[in-house]
C-alpha cells in the first residue's frame, strides 16, 4: 500500500485536486454563457433588442472584473475553499433566478449573480493549485485548468440552446444550468479535503510564532510585474474577443464563405487552443525562461492571423490557419500562469491572480465594441490585424515580466552566495 508521501499517492492527490479545479473552472466558463445562447428565445418572449441583451453581458463582466480584483484579498484572508463554495452557490442562484424571471429586471439580477459567482474563480483556482499540486505537475495543472475553461465555453451553447430547443422552454434551460452548478457544488463539498489550501494551518502557525513584520495588503500593487501581467491579460483577451465574436462574419465578408462554415472557426480555434494547452503544460514545467515560450507561440499565432487578414488564401485554407492560431495561444497559457506564480510575492497569491485576471474582464468589455465598430465600418481585414497587434503587445508585456523575474532570481542567488 502506498504511503501518503509515496510517488503514487502524491500523483493521485495531485490528479484529484487538478480534476476538481478543472471541473469547477469549466462550470465558471459555462456560466459566462448562461444567457447569450438564449437571446433569440428571450427576444421572442419579451421583445428585447440586442442592445438590451448585450447590457446583460456587460453587467456580468463588470461585476466579475471588479469582484475578481477584490476577491483575491478575501481568498488570502479566509482561504480559497469557502470562497469556491460561495461562487458555485451564486451560479446555482443565478440559474434559479433566470428561470423565474418575469422581465428584464429579473434577468439583470441573474446576470449580476452569475458575475458575482465568476469573480473569485481565478484567485481561488490558482491558490489551490499552487498550494496543493507538486511543482513537477503544476504545469499540467495549469494546462487542465485552461482546457476545462474552453470546454465550458463550448458546452454552454450546446446545453442551453439544446434544452431550450428540445423543450420549447428557455426557463427550463436556465433551471438546468442552476442544477448543474448545484451538482458541481455537491461534488466539491464531498471532496473538500482535496481543496484545502492550508490557510487555517498557516494562520495558526503565524499566531503561534508571532508575526515579525506585517506588510500592507496593497503592497503588491507597487510591483511593476503585477501591472505588466494585468496588461498581458488585457491584450490577449482583446485578441480572443475578436475571434469569439467577430471572426466568423469577418471571414464571411473576406472569403465569401457561408456563415454556417465560417462559424466553425471559433470551434476550431478553441479545440486547437486545448491541444496547445496540453503541449504547453509539458513545456511550462521544464523551461526556466517562460517568456520565450510565450513570445514564440503568440507571435506565431499573430503571424497566422495577419495572413488570414490579407484575404489572399483560399477560403478553407484561411479557416484552417485561423483555427491553428489557437494552438499558439494555447501553448502560451500554462507558461503564462506559471510566470504569474513566479512574479507573485509570497503570501499574496490570491490578490495577485485576482488583480491580473481582472484584465481579462476589462479586455472583453472594451474589445467587443471596438471590433464591432470596425466590422460595421467594413474593416474586415483590420479585425485580424488588430487581433494580431493585441497579441504582439501581450508578448511585450510577458517579456518585461520575464526579464524582471530573471533579474530578481539572479539577485537572490548572488545574495545567497
Amino acid at each position: 500500500m502506498d504511503t501518503q508521501d509515496s510517488p503514487n499517492a502524491t500523483l493521485r492527490q495531485d490528479a484529484r485536486t487538478i480534476g476538481l479545479i478543472g471541473l469547477a473552472h469549466g462550470a465558471s466558463h459555462f456560466f459566462h454563457m448562461l444567457l447569450p445562447p438564449l437571446f433569440p428565445f428571450l427576444i421572442a418572449d419579451f421583445g428585447f433588442g440586442y442592445s438590451e441583451l448585450g447590457l446583460l453581458v456587460s453587467v456580468f463582466f463588470v461585476i466579475s472584473g471588479v469582484g475578481q480584483a477584490l476577491s483575491g484579498f478575501i481568498v488570502d484572508r479566509v482561504g480559497a475553499r469557502p470562497v469556491l463554495f460561495f461562487a458555485l452557490s451564486s451560479f446555482a442562484a443565478a440559474g434559479l433566478v433566470a428561470s423565474t424571471a418575469s422581465g428584464y429586471a429579473g434577468l439583470m439580477v441573474a446576470a449580476a449573480l452569475a458575475g458575482l459567482g465568476n469573480a473569485p474563480f481565478h484567485p481561488v483556482d490558482f491558490t489551490i493549485l499552487n498550494k496543493r499540486v507538486s511543482p513537477a505537475r503544476l504545469g499540467h495543472g495549469f494546462s487542465v485548468h485552461g482546457i476545462s475553461g474552453n470546454l465550458g465555453w463550448a458546452a454552454a451553447p450546446l446545453v442551453m440552446a439544446g434544452v431550450a430547443t428540445a423543450t420549447g422552454s428557455w426557463r427550463l434551460a436556465c433551471l438546468c444550468g442552476g442544477m448543474l452548478a448545484a451538482i458541481v457544488l455537491a461534488i466539491m463539498v464531498w471532496n473538500r479535503d482535496a481543496l484545502d489550501d492550508g490557510h487555517r494551518h498557516r494562520k495558526a502557525a503565524a499566531t503561534r510564532h508571532g508575526a515579525t513584520a506585517v506588510e500592507h495588503p496593497l503592497a503588491f500593487m507597487r510591483l511593476p510585474s503585477v501591472w505588466l501581467c494585468f496588461s498581458f491579460f488585457f491584450w490577449t483577451t482583446c485578441a480572443l474577443s475578436m475571434i469569439q465574436s467577430f471572426a466568423s462574419p469577418a471571414m464571411h465578408a473576406l472569403y465569401n464563405l457561408p456563415l454556417a462554415v465560417t462559424s466553425m472557426v471559433v470551434t476550431g480555434y478553441m479545440l486547437s487552443g486545448a491541444a496547445g494547452m496540453v503541449a504547453g503544460g509539458f513545456l511550462a514545467g521544464r523551461v526556466q525562461r517562460l517568456e520565450i515560450i510565450i513570445s514564440i507561440s503568440m507571435l506565431a499565432a499573430a503571424a497566422l492571423l495577419i495572413v488570414v487578414g490579407t484575404g489572399w488564401l483560399p477560403g478553407t485554407a484561411a479557416l484552417a490557419l485561423a483555427a491553428l492560431a489557437g494552438f499558439g495561444t494555447g501553448v502560451a497559457g500554462p507558461s503564462r500562469d506559471m510566470l504569474i506564480k513566479r512574479a507573485a510575492p509570497p503570501g499574496a497569491t490570491g490578490r495577485v491572480y485576482g488583480t491580473v485576471y481582472s484584465g481579462l474582464d476589462l479586455g472583453f468589455c472594451i474589445a467587443a465594441p471596438v471590433f464591432g465598430a470596425m466590422l460595421d465600418a467594413g474593416m474586415n481585414s483590420g479585425l485580424f490585424y488588430g487581433s494580431a497587434a493585441a497579441l504582439t503587445l501581450g508578448v511585450a508585456s510577458a517579456g518585461l515580466v520575464g526579464i524582471g523575474v530573471a533579474a530578481r532570481n539572479l539577485q537572490q542567488r548572488r545574495a545567497a552566495a
